[in-house]
């Protein structure tokens, strides 16, 4: 007998499969098929493509013996990223994926991977966590039922990645406050929402990018940030929608960015490092002469 579907659960950095599996369990029934491999441990320190490579193979079997059977994807954290890269690879799947759910992943760039490897020469697995594949998981989200689920415990992050960075255009998101990266992997808030969704629960609207927020993040080096330096922020540049640009430097040099709504919500927060600062102001400078080009226009 054919299975119902297919559930592929995929763990992250520095981990076994253990708590993926543990997971895959109380969201599978009696005739789903769980593939959830456990990647060399020492491996997930180095870099991703080989891992990118296991999973691929991996996968590629297990659709070839199913073949028509539905697919459904969880990944935790970097477990995301390397479903990112193995999904676009396989346009050809995706007529067959009912779901994709992205665990606590950094799709914009991890933070902690560009700090250890600011100049992206290749430093381990730092300079694959520190790569931006949100234009990736957008594309992706187009043709795709994607849900992100994003941990916070200190109001921007879940203690090892920024909840910004999880973020996907075209993906619903959930936020969940109190949980820890790690406790995602198998919590039982997780697992009641993900069989909600897979259950047709809506848990918002496809997430939209503010334009300026979009300017900013194709700035060369630009980082997701955690917002908690915002108060010592001060104001740039005030936007048409009244949405408000502020800017902060670290007593190291490293400059910040904020983009503010006009109820004083935290849109985005992002830095880069002392390479790419020229590139930020540049930005900014020109920025500000669009927006009063277009208010003399007006």
């Amino acid at each position: 007998m054919s299975p119902d579907y297919l559930l592929f659960a995929q763990h992250g950095w520095a981990d076994n499969n253990q708590h993926m599996i543990a997971l895959a369990q109380q969201l599978a029934t009696d005739r789903t098929r769980i593939i959830a491999p456990s990647l060399n441990y020492a491996m997930t320190w180095l870099r991703m493509a080989p891992l990118v490579e296991a999973v691929d193979r991996i996968a590629t079997e297990a659709v070839q013996t199913d073949p028509g059977t539905p697919l459904r994807i969880i990944g935790h954290s970097m477990g995301g990223l390397i479903w990112l890269e193995v999904l676009t690879r396989h346009s050809d799947w995706w007529s067959r994926v009912e779901s994709l759910v992205l665990v606590a992943s950094p799709v914009g760039g991890a933070d902690l991977g560009r700090i250890i490897d600011p100049l992206q020469v290749g430093v381990g697995i730092a300079a694959d966590l520190g790569q931006d594949r949100r234009a990736m998981a957008s594309t992706l989200a187009q043709h795709i039922k994607t849900l992100v689920i994003a941990g916070d415990v200190d109001g921007g992050s879940d203690g090892t990645i920024t909840v910004e960075s999880t973020k996907v255009p075209q993906a619903q998101f959930v936020d969940m406050e109190g949980l820890s990266h790690a406790a995602m992997r198998n919590h039982p808030w997780v697992v009641e929402t993900i069989r909600q969704f897979w259950q047709g629960k809506s848990f918002s609207e496809p997430l939209t990018q503010h334009p300026v927020i979009e300017q900013l993040r194709a700035i060369p080096g630009m980082t997701d940030a955690h917002p908690r330096d915002l108060p010592q922020s001060t104001p740039f540049l005030t936007l048409e929608d009244d949405s408000v640009v502020r800017v902060w430097r670290h007593p190291l040099g490293i400059d910040h960015v904020y983009v503010l709504a006009s109820n004083g919500v935290c849109l985005y927060a992002g830095y880069v490092g002392w390479l790419h600062r020229i590139d930020l102001w540049n930005a900014l400078d020109q920025l500000r002469q669009d927006v009063a080009y277009r208010q003399e226009s007006l």
